[in-house]
């Protein structure tokens, strides 16, 4: 299957930042909005990760955001955020679905869209995908941190987790306190955990050298990431299959 990726520009504050749209010749109305981790401008790392989820079907958006910035990135992740909802409305007949994944700090941020809707005029993804994320952490998002905002009386929607075991940046722990928690409060919540660590979950590794992860070579690590984009590509179909 041929993927599809063009790159355009959304609208946040007074300027402007690139976003990757990846898709596949599907006629599909279904869209993941896949957010990137702590470093600023990192779209490129989730390229992989976008493709195999975009040959399951969904259309994939993969924006720049910069954690750097004097509000932690909040206004860049909710126009973001914005440009996916827009984007979803333009590609049927209105009855398509947006999920929010992200992956580390990425991950809290979309947690915390789904725990406090009322910072996003009430709006809700259809499902959240959180991979390797760090939910003790007040999230870029909303700057709650959402292990606190669980129990808040909102609306449960379908939580899919990954995090690897052999994770040392954010340990494992924080899905499993997270996910608990979830299932304690009546939420549609599962886990997975594969034997891998925080960039192995992408099917990438990390280059010392460049910085930053990298598609890993080893199959083993890629398939990983195959695992990965299944997750949240069934979160995308309304009978849980991709």
């Amino acid at each position: 299957m041929t993927i599809t990726t063009r790159t355009v520009r959304y609208a946040t504050g007074g300027d402007s930042k690139l976003l990757d749209v990846y898709a596949s010749g599907q006629q599909d109305d279904r869209c993941v909005l896949l957010w990137h981790g702590m470093g600023p401008d990192e779209r490129d790392v989730l390229a992989s990760l976008a493709e195999q989820i975009a040959g399951l079907g969904p259309t994939v958006l993969v924006p720049d955001w910069r954690s750097d910035q004097p509000d932690g990135g909040r206004e860049h992740l909710t126009d973001a955020l914005r440009y996916g909802r827009d984007h979803v409305l333009e590609l049927g007949d209105g009855s398509g679905q947006l999920v929010l994944a992200g992956w580390s700090a990425g991950a809290g941020a979309a947690m915390g869209v789904a725990l406090q809707p009322e910072h996003f005029d009430g709006w809700r993804p259809a499902a959240v995908v959180g991979i390797a994320g760090g939910y003790r952490r007040p999230a870029p998002s909303t700057g709650t941190v959402p292990l606190q905002a669980v129990g808040r009386a909102v609306a449960p929607i379908p939580i899919r987790l990954v995090h690897g075991t052999a994770d040392e940046v954010v340990p494992v722990d924080s899905s499993r306190e997270l996910h608990e928690a979830l299932l304690a409060h009546g939420w549609d919540s599962e886990l997975s955990e594969p034997v891998t660590d925080h960039a192995g979950v992408l099917g990438c590794a990390y280059d010392p050298a460049a910085g930053r992860c990298l598609p890993a070579k080893e199959p083993s690590v890629s398939d990983l990431g195959r695992r990965t984009a299944h997750v949240i590509a069934g979160a995308a179909w309304p009978c849980g299959q991709a």
